[in-house]
């Protein structure tokens, strides 16, 4: 039974990827803490407050809304990891689990999508 966004799985796979995240970005140099850190984390923390908020709007119609916020929040965290892994920010042994994680989230957030707009009348 879910009584708070906090029971989402999807919400709890994107707490893992944001602490995954930030678990990362500490290596990076501190010429990136606003660049390239700054928008991983932001982005990252971006997924699992969207799910929340939009939870807690406690509307069908605005929680789908901030699923695909949400949605956009992923992608655009995969671009800034992609990004990082291509000038050497991250080593492909870094990248790969982290962009495994993100694509289960955004499967996940695609079935929640559906499953909600099957409920909207």
């Amino acid at each position: 039974m879910i009584n708070s966004y906090r029971d989402l799985l999807v919400w709890k796979a994107a707490m893992e990827l944001a602490v995954a995240c930030y678990s990362v970005t500490k290596a990076f140099p501190n010429s990136e803490v606003y660049g390239m850190t700054s928008q991983i984390r932001r982005s990252a923390a971006s997924i699992a407050a969207n799910i929340a908020e939009g939870h807690g709007r406690e509307n069908t119609g605005a929680f789908i809304q901030f699923l695909r916020i949400a949605q956009g929040s992923l992608k655009e965290l995969e671009t800034h990891l992609l990004l990082s892994g291509q000038v050497g920010l991250l080593s492909d042994t870094a990248l790969s689990p982290l962009l495994s994680k993100a694509e289960d989230i955004g499967k996940m957030l695609r079935a929640m999508i559906r499953s909600l707009q099957q409920k909207t009348p």
